[in-house]
């Protein structure tokens, strides 16, 4: 399967311009990838201004998300602001070319930042299949809990959307690593460049790494781009089959 990551510099607050803006980034893959993932808050910039920007779940991104998937023949994901009956969600939307769609729900609050008193924390993982890959996501502070990710020999790929600093760059880098490591899966994380108007600056390194925690393929730092990277269901079956450290994990649920 093809993926391509998408390293915009989002216009703070701006749902059209960062929507011409995405169409204009993506109009070299059209026809060309199986798979686009677009950053956290992608049309808005990480922002907590919830009660003006937020959409209804079938409103004007979601419509451009279907539209932009039936046109360019490729499924497309990425999070943004839904109000679900009375809370607002920091909401991950996958949408594929045959109008299926599925959605998940940010866990982890980020509380530093004030994102848990805007926002309702999601109460279940997500895992859904697309092109014979089973999928999971996790939503940028979702990252440092491996708890919340650990693959119970139920998933492939695991998405990770961001809108993650550059001061804590490091941890982007490793722990995204980690989870490919520990998981045998293969992950794809996606961050966003540029400043926004909360004097945060972001550094990108928006990355697709294999189930050995090796970069298949990466977006140059600090600059809007995009990558495509191939990975292998038989590959990865292959590694898992000679190497099973998942025979060997511990058994657990999450309580909620």
């Amino acid at each position: 399967m093809k993926i391509t990551i998408v390293q915009p510099d989002i216009l703070w607050e701006n749902k059209t311009g960062n929507l011409l803006k995405l169409e204009s980034m993506l109009k070299e893959v059209s026809g060309k990838t199986d798979l686009v993932i677009l950053p956290e808050m992608f049309n808005t910039g990480f922002s907590m201004n919830a009660e003006e920007l937020f959409e209804y779940k079938d409103s004007d991104t979601f419509v451009w998300m279907q539209n932009i998937s039936r046109e360019k023949k490729f499924a497309v994901c990425g999070s943004y602001i839904i109000k679900d009956g009375t809370h607002f969600y920091n909401r991950f939307v996958f949408v594929t070319p045959d109008k299926s769609s599925f959605f998940y729900d940010k866990r982890h609050l980020f509380s530093i930042g004030g994102e848990n008193t805007k926002y309702q924390s999601g109460k279940r993982r997500k895992i859904f299949k697309y092109k014979g890959y089973r999928i999971n996501v996790i939503i940028c502070y979702d990252l440092r809990f491996p708890v919340w990710s650990r693959n119970r020999n139920d998933y492939d790929l695991l998405i990770c959307v961001a809108n993650w600093p550059d001061s804590r760059r490091q941890v982007w880098n490793t722990l995204l690593k980690a989870r490919a490591i520990e998981n045998q899966c293969y992950v794809a994380g996606v961050n966003r460049v540029g400043n926004d108007n909360t004097d945060n600056h972001y550094a990108g390194e928006s990355v697709i790494l294999d189930p050995r925690g090796r970069i298949i393929t990466v977006v140059e730092e600090y600059e809007e781009g995009i990558a495509t990277g191939v990975i292998s269901l038989s590959e990865l079956n292959d590694f898992r089959m000679k190497f099973p450290v998942w025979k060997d994990a511990d058994d657990f649920t999450i309580n909620l």
